[in-house]
């Protein structure tokens, strides 16, 4: 089989190789750029617990060097506290530098050897046939690259989209930000800021920590009003400061400004044949603080299994639709849950007849956002397959499971979300065996049963073990997907059923993957 081919190297395209690598995927990443990140401490990325837990996986070392932790999330109405949030009850937001996260990304590819990275290839023409797409590039080099499937993360102008014929209709302008990095201290060191209708000279202003005393303000503008000029943002700038401590504007190193419109876009189609689309080149969104590279990184995790089952084994035409199905849902709720928010938040109206659970506080309503809860921020759920849910969870079928220590066959204990991304896991919950020795566990109870009705699935699976699970009774046998979500329940070992159940999330028998043809070169380079 050929290498599939990406077409992009942003943190997407990066993300998504490296997914695939990781599952013995070889990837060719065409890069239009020179393969090195502008520092632009302005434009930054917040993750949240599972696209964090997704990028350390893929072995990037950024997120540990280069970003910061909220220690608390405030909010504030013109003058008076409203709220404070911390994060005693689960993991914090991480905010980090975007040009941070391309660049460990693109290291972390560099070093991979079923990752060959392409720079100065910028993408002119594909064709489609039943064996595979080919690509042509111009550049430093003028280049025919075959490979079995192609996807685009090549943003919001992107050729693959253009070149497929794929609308993107939306909103264009929805909001408008002015956007500061500088080095300063504020009075609540390391916590982020929500500030509604301070005295400075806009509607709502929000401050995110970055290490090294490096803040990110963001200043909500009108939608179509003048234009920012470094005078203005200045203004904004020291004002905002002031407003903030006592009332005069402390020393500060302005690092960076920027202006940013914020559209929603979203595209008719996903897949066309052996191509794809993921990332901005499907979706824009970032209104109300929903983040865009977020919802990229999870397009990428939830392609990055169903190509490597196609790669492999050759998968169903269903389960490479249920991409775009499922993606392109969760993307849609959300651009319609801030559609709806925003006309009523933006105008200081009424929010109860138009977003469950809205009779709650604007101010709330947007910490959800940012903070990765309720119907603007909250982790997407899946329409689960015709399957077994026979018992009841605090994870409804189709949502992504908590994220539990378990215990692997080899003997190590770690948290679930370290072992996703690469084949289905089915989990016994089986109290006491995290103080057993694993020579008693594996051959005690349910195990050997469970063990060798994992190990006549059609498609390999791994076994894990956990004490307890929220709301499971012991010897419940979870089956879950490789992105981390459930996907059917049992009541103890039933063979016939959890093969049913892996049938149901491949989407049916496997279609034998076809050898690519004509055949290609090393690298998938067409000379």
């Amino acid at each position: 089989m050929d290498p599939v081919i990406v077409v992009g190297a942003g943190p997407v395209g990066l993300s998504l190789s490296l997914a695939l690598a990781g599952q013995g995927v070889p990837t060719v990443v065409l890069d239009e750029g020179p393969g090195k990140e502008e520092p632009r401490p302005a434009r930054t990325v917040v993750l949240h617990s599972d696209t964090a837990a997704m990028v350390n996986r893929l072995g990037c070392a950024t997120l540990r060097d280069e970003g910061a932790y909220f220690a608390a999330w405030r909010t504030v109405r013109r003058r008076q506290p409203a709220q404070r949030s911390t994060f005693d009850d689960g993991p914090a937001p991480l905010h980090l530098p975007q040009h941070a996260l391309t660049r460990g990304l693109r290291d972390t590819a560099c070093a991979h050897p079923l990752v060959q990275l392409i720079t100065d290839s910028r993408l002119d023409s594909l064709e489609q046939d039943d064996h595979g797409v080919t690509a042509h590039t111009q550049g430093a080099e003028t280049t025919w690259w075959r490979g079995s499937y192609l996807v685009g993360c090549d943003g919001a102008r992107s050729t693959v989209r253009k070149l497929l014929g794929i609308r993107f209709p939306g909103r264009t302008a929805v909001e408008r930000l002015a956007v500061a990095a500088l080095r300063t201290e504020l009075p609540w060191p390391g916590e982020a800021l929500l500030h509604r209708n301070p005295p400075s000279g806009s509607d709502e202003v929000v401050a995110r920590p970055l290490p090294d005393g490096v803040w990110r303000l963001d200043w909500l503008l009108p939608p179509r009003g003048e234009l920012v000029t470094p005078e203005t943002l200045v203004a904004l700038v020291r004002d905002t400061l002031a407003v903030w401590c006592g009332g005069t504007t402390p020393p500060y190193d302005l690092l960076d400004t920027g202006v940013h419109t914020l559209h929603h876009r979203l595209a008719r189609r996903w897949r066309d044949g052996r191509a794809f689309l993921a990332g901005d080149a499907a979706h824009l969104l970032g209104a109300l603080g929903t983040q865009g590279v977020e919802e990229g990184l999870r397009d990428a995790e939830n392609l990055a299994w169903k190509l490597s089952l196609a790669w492999h084994q050759g998968a169903s035409e269903a389960l490479l639709d249920s991409y775009g199905a499922e993606r392109r849902t969760a993307v849609a709720a959300r651009l319609r849950a801030a559609d709806q928010a925003m006309a009523v938040l933006r105008a200081g109206g009424g929010l109860r007849t138009y977003l469950p659970g809205a009779s709650r506080s604007a101010e709330s309503l947007l910490t959800d956002g940012h903070l990765g809860r309720g119907p603007l921020g909250a982790q997407p759920s899946y329409a689960p397959p015709a399957a077994a849910h026979e018992v009841p969870t605090d994870t409804e079928p189709g949502g992504p499971v908590a994220n539990v220590p378990v215990t692997a066959p080899d003997g190590s204990t770690v948290p679930l979300r370290d072992l996703l991304g690469g084949r289905p896991l089915a989990l016994l919950v089986a109290p006491g065996t995290g103080v057993w020795d694993r020579r008693h566990w594996l051959g005690a109870g349910l195990m050997p049963r469970l063990a060798a009705a994992v190990g006549a699935l059609p498609v390999r699976t791994d076994l894990l073990v956990a004490d307890g699970y929220p709301g499971a009774p012991a010897h419940t046998v979870l089956l879950v997907r490789p992105d981390g979500h459930l996907a059917a329940t049992f009541a103890g070992v039933r063979p016939e059923e959890l093969h049913e159940a892996v049938d149901a999330l491949r989407a049916g028998p496997a279609v034998a993957p076809v050898l690519a043809a004509p055949p290609s070169t090393t690298g998938a380079v067409i000379d």
